[in-house]
């Protein structure tokens, strides 16, 4: 069998195994248990520039309590640190996923982008990460971003293609950028009502464009707590 099949019967039997957890909860048979979810990021998860209960972290840990599809607790733990590139995440992936994390959100790449280090050594470093986890069985989230056009069109092309094809690679679910909450409905952006979103820096969202991320990410962060849910079970 290819890899590509085997990925496929996968992505089916989780499909399925999500059905029946949520139908489950709906009946009032499911157990919801208590998760530990990690977000594993730069200065965009930790927080830059804002009071701590208006960072990406906290603003995520409210919306969940109003969106859940469960009542079982949901713990986050905020694992940005500011400045951090892909090669950072590697260097604290390990010590990171402890006994007790049930999955991982990893949005790194932004520093790299910055800095103009080669789209390679940025994929192999997320691999590695995703490596690491995988082999632990735990469900990931990748939060992927887009670079700019002075990057150059080859450095562009590598660098937003390698976030849908590791994702693809390790099955993982996914979000092609972290900025997706600040875009039109139609995947345009109006410059304005971004900027009256960001931070006098340009680069860090305000409180409010937390907002619009949290909204953004939230779907396919209850999806990894579902999944995170199936595998305690």
């Amino acid at each position: 069998m290819g890899y590509g099949f085997l990925t496929a019967i996968n992505k089916v039997i989780r499909s399925i195994a999500l059905i029946f957890l949520l139908l489950g909860a709906q009946s009032g048979t499911a157990r919801a248990e208590p998760v530990t979810i990690v977000a594993l990021g730069d200065s965009l998860t930790q927080g830059y520039g804002l009071r701590e209960a208006n960072g990406f972290v906290p603003q995520l840990a409210d919306w969940l309590k109003e969106n859940s599809r469960q009542s079982g607790t949901v713990r986050l733990i905020n694992a940005g640190v500011s400045g951090d590139t892909t090669a950072g995440g590697v260097a604290r992936i390990d010590w990171t996923l402890t006994d007790d994390v049930d999955g991982l959100i990893v949005a790194l790449g932004g520093n790299d982008l910055l800095r103009g280090i080669d789209p390679a050594s940025s994929r192999a470093n997320l691999e590695r990460i995703l490596q690491t986890t995988t082999a632990k069985g735990i469900p990931v989230l990748l939060v992927g971003l887009v670079a700019t056009q002075n990057m150059g069109p080859d450095f562009k092309a590598e660098f937003d293609q390698m976030y849908p094809e590791l994702s693809a690679k390790y099955d993982t679910l996914y979000v092609h950028d972290f900025f997706i909450g600040l875009l039109q409905e139609d995947g345009t952006v109006d410059r304005d009502a971004v900027r009256a979103r960001m931070q006098l820096d340009g680069i860090h969202p305000n409180k409010e464009g937390v907002k619009d991320i949290v909204k953004g990410l939230g779907a396919e962060v209850l999806n990894l707590i579902d999944l995170a849910r199936l595998r305690g079970e």
